[in-house]
């Protein structure tokens, strides 16, 4: 099966910039607003992590059929996007069917 390798590559790119800002989030803006009563980064770093975390389940969601991925993936890929260091976990088995695509 020959899969859209670059679409799968913006994929992975997208996942890990979307766990970095959700990481960011919750060990980064979090502690600065508790912490130090600065609650402009939680607003900042939310709408940001807001917008990567929707765009990464719309990529999963038009990579079910531009890849194509399983309906599984797409599950997992959702999921993951859900939890630290989901997107990363994710990553990986997509980086898996590169190598198997080759």
């Amino acid at each position: 099966m020959t899969r859209n390798v670059t679409y799968l590559k913006w994929l992975i790119l997208m996942g890990i910039v979307e766990g970095i800002s959700t990481l960011w989030l919750l060990f980064g803006a979090m502690p600065l607003k508790y912490w130090f009563d600065l609650p402009q980064h939680v607003t900042i770093a939310g709408n940001i992590h807001g917008f990567l975390f929707l765009g990464l389940v719309a990529m999963f969601i038009v990579g079910k059929w531009v890849v194509p991925l399983s309906g599984w993936m797409v599950f997992f890929g959702i999921i993951g996007a859900i939890f630290p260091f989901g997107p990363f976990i994710v990553d990986l088995k997509l980086y898996k069917y590169i190598q198997e695509s080759r």
